[in-house]
């Protein structure tokens, strides 16, 4: 059994991308390789194989290794919930809610946890790629630390840090990182890679002499910068959409403050004939086709930002002129009448009034709906899968006419003049028959377009997968994990 962990100089430096292309490049050569992510802060999220939820880049990493993701892979899952404060998940199980201090407190006992999923994760595999968090030189966060070094330190595994040279400063990020680490995580940390170049290397080999020099440690691969490069992120939200070829579908998403899942609408963003627009805080709302909420980690907190950010009076606006509206999970309980939450379980105890589009309440319970579904559309009678993760429970007359049907049971619902839909289902767009079918009953004409998600990931993770192999020191990468 063999571990090496990649750490990044700041968040979004590219931990994510190399772990997924190590998995993919090592599965690709029969090695038995899973990836591992001691504590993750994010609000996209999968359902694993043992029910329970893990990051949903934890779960794309798990795919590139050709394994079914599992909670031992992420045993530590933060899901904000406030600026201070968040659920946590241990294990794939949520153990509470926390206030920054109270979690501080709490992370003996959290790594006891991730001890414990490692070992467990380890037994199954020969390889581990573990993957940290933000950087490892926030100073404010060393004690009893498990996200970072912390957990390097404990399993006493070789480290490699990633910086983004797209970001500016690579050198000083790199360089930087490793002054404020202590004396044996520096001796740890066995190498850098450089992510997101662009030019031409003759230009950056100077600079990487100068930092070999300086560090004494090699610079193991210059990844390259891929265009269009779409996996599942973390928590950023790309915003760009389709702006040219016509006909298109003009959908809009309003960018909520906790928006959970965001991943949804990756088919979206890839479909040649559809523009799609994420609205964020104090932006102008653009005219649609179709208005989709999406889904939240802190539902009513979030309903009550869409109002005060005028949604409500722009989303009776678009259904005036025949706009249609469609909610997922959380976006599906703000279209009724009244979402309660009597114990506080997404925030301060309390009831919201919805926006009254649906007959149907949404009442909070403990005990979140963790399930990977199949079935099908209602309407058009083709095959959806997904996954459910949610708390609410929904009742009420709108149920009557179902969205859709869920391992042999009506979900979400549909208004009479069928303009307004809502459903649980995570992962709506991801098989073509459905997107397709879907964007038609919002005026989208004509056949074809839509991507086949599942085969696109596996693509990309290959064309990830063979730039790794053609930039990075695998010889090296190999020696460092025989080292163990």
């Amino acid at each position: 059994m063999a571990t090496l962990m990649i750490q990044g100089t700041t968040s979004d430096a590219g931990k994510s991308t190399v772990v997924a292309g190590l998995c993919r490049v090592l599965a690709r050569r029969g090695v038995s390789v899973a990836p591992f992510k001691p504590q993750n802060m994010a609000l996209n999220s999968a359902v694993t194989v043992d029910g329970g939820e893990i990051g949903r880049s934890t779960a794309l990493q798990a795919l590139a290794a050709g394994v079914a993701p599992h909670s031992d892979m992420n045993p530590v899952l933060l899901k904000p919930e406030s600026d201070r404060g968040a659920q946590v998940i241990l294990r794939g199980r949520v153990q509470g809610h926390m206030a920054a201090l109270d979690y501080h407190a709490y992370k003996r006992e959290a790594k006891a946890a991730v001890m414990a999923a490692w070992q467990a994760l380890s037994s199954r595999h020969d390889v581990v790629i573990a993957e940290g968090a933000g950087s490892p030189a926030e100073i404010n966060l060393r004690a009893n630390d498990i996200a970072n070094m912390g957990f390097a330190e404990a399993v006493d595994c070789p480290v490699l840090l990633v910086g983004d040279i797209d970001r500016g400063g690579v050198f000083a990020q790199l360089v930087g990182t490793l002054e404020l680490l202590s004396a044996s995580e520096r001796a740890r940390t066995r190498g850098f890679v450089i992510n997101r170049f662009r030019g031409d290397m003759a230009l950056l080999q100077p600079g990487l002499d100068w930092l070999e020099q300086r560090t004494g440690r090699p610079v193991m691969g210059t990844l390259p910068y891929l265009p269009g490069l779409l996996l599942d992120a973390e928590d950023s939200i790309g915003r760009e959409g389709r702006e040219e070829g016509e006909p298109a579908l003009h959908v809009v998403v309003p960018a909520l403050p906790r928006i959970s899942n965001h991943n949804d609408f990756d088919p979206l963003r890839l479909h040649p004939r559809v523009a799609l627009t994420f609205v964020g805080p104090n932006q102008p709302i653009p005219p649609a086709d179709l208005l989709i909420l999406p889904g939240s980690k802190s539902t009513r907190s979030d309903l009550d930002w869409l109002r005060r950010q005028g949604w409500e009076t722009a989303i009776r606006r678009h259904l005036r002129f025949g706009g249609r509206v469609l909610g997922i999970c959380g976006g599906f309980q703000m279209l009724g009448t009244v979402i309660d939450d009597p114990e506080g379980l997404e925030g301060p105890a309390g009831s919201t009034p919805g926006f009254g589009l649906l007959a149907m309440t949404t009442r909070m319970v403990a005990g979140k709906q963790l399930l990977n579904v199949e079935g099908r559309l209602l309407s058009e009678g083709e095959p959806i899968a997904g996954y459910e993760i949610h708390n609410g429970v929904s009742e009420g007359l709108a149920l009557e006419r179902p969205f859709c049907e869920l391992e042999g049971r009506p979900d979400g619902a549909v208004s009479d003049d069928g303009q307004v839909m809502g459903t649980y289902l995570h992962g709506l767009f991801d098989r073509p028959e459905a997107c397709t079918a879907l964007l038609a009953r919002c005026g989208l004409g004509g056949e074809g377009g839509a991507v086949d998600y599942a085969v696109h990931r596996l693509a990309e993770l290959d064309r990830l997968a063979d730039a790794l192999e053609a930039c990075l020191d695998m010889v090296g990468i190999e020696r460092l994990l025989a080292s163990r």
